[in-house]
């Protein structure tokens, strides 16, 4: 080998060497109350489950991204509308949940997998499979609910990178932004008026009557978040995930400025006790 051609390699050489004892990078990792656990972090490789133009992000963290693959994923269900209250319609057979069909319980299984971190038990979870590729009854989808998988999904795809609290729970992230953990999300009552590519939030089940001033609490509990996709005058157009059991957007009543709830904190809506708006810190 010549002079030059050591010239040449030597540098190269030398930053494979540096690259290769760098310690992997480590992600907090956050408990239900939405603390970040004391020295918790992702095992090596913690974006190996995450698309190069995700896990680097290609772009900035864009809310308009946000919204277009929420809107896509949406389209891909068959574009379903449930402004119905909860519970008011009849469960549908399993053959008919959306979450099972075929081409739709592998696409809530990529949810999972690109959603959590790597150690999660969740990750090898599908629409229709527990962990170890068995079918679950459809009757106990409950137990493998992925609305924030959803969440998690849209926020890790549109270029949150690191700075979201990706969790299989929701109030992980609603704890997070009240706690002031979260770096990219800001929790407000819900007298105040989302904007396009924010999430609103309610408790549901035995936190139905869970109130913003509760925020954070010291445990999780049960909850749902849509991202808003549109607006008007009096009116939000939501996407939630694993809402009838696909995919769905919801049409939610506001005050004529855009807020969930009325100065006294009189929730507008009478179908679901909106708890916080969680503002979206987007890059642009």
């Amino acid at each position: 080998m010549n002079r030059r051609m050591r010239r040449f390699l030597v540098p190269f050489v030398a930053l494979a060497m540096v690259s290769g004892c760098a310690a992997p990078p480590k992600h907090p990792r956050f408990t239900p109350s939405g603390q970040i656990a004391p020295g918790a972090a992702v095992p090596p490789g913690p974006d190996e489950h995450v698309p190069a133009f995700a896990a680097d992000p290609y772009e900035p963290f864009s809310r308009a991204d946000a919204i277009a693959i929420a809107l896509r994923e949406w389209r891909l269900f068959g574009r379903p509308v449930d402004d119905d209250p909860p519970d008011s319609r009849p469960p549908p057979l399993p053959e008919d949940k959306p979450e099972r069909m075929a081409g739709l319980w592998e696409r809530v299984g990529e949810y999972w997998w690109i959603s959590q971190y790597p150690d999660a038990r969740e990750v090898a979870w599908t629409g229709m499979h527990n962990g170890a590729g068995n079918v679950f009854p459809a009757d106990q989808d409950g137990s493998y609910a992925w609305s924030a998988a959803f969440i998690s999904y849209v926020m890790r795809i549109a270029g949150a990178g690191d700075r979201f609290p990706y969790s299989a729970n929701h109030s992980t992230y609603i704890n997070a932004a009240a706690a002031g953990t979260s770096s990219v999300l800001r929790a407000q009552p819900p007298q105040t008026a989302p904007d396009l590519g924010d999430l609103i939030c309610t408790g549901r089940g035995n936190s139905h009557g869970l109130r913003f001033a509760s925020l954070p609490t010291a445990y999780g509990f049960p909850s749902h978040c849509d991202i808003v996709v549109g607006k008007r005058p009096g009116m939000l157009t939501v996407i939630g995930g694993n809402v009838d059991d696909a995919v769905t957007v919801k049409h939610v009543p506001t005050t004529p400025d855009g807020a969930l709830a009325m100065p006294d904190g009189t929730v507008v809506d009478t179908r679901y006790p909106w708890l916080v708006v969680l503002k979206v810190l987007y890059d642009r």
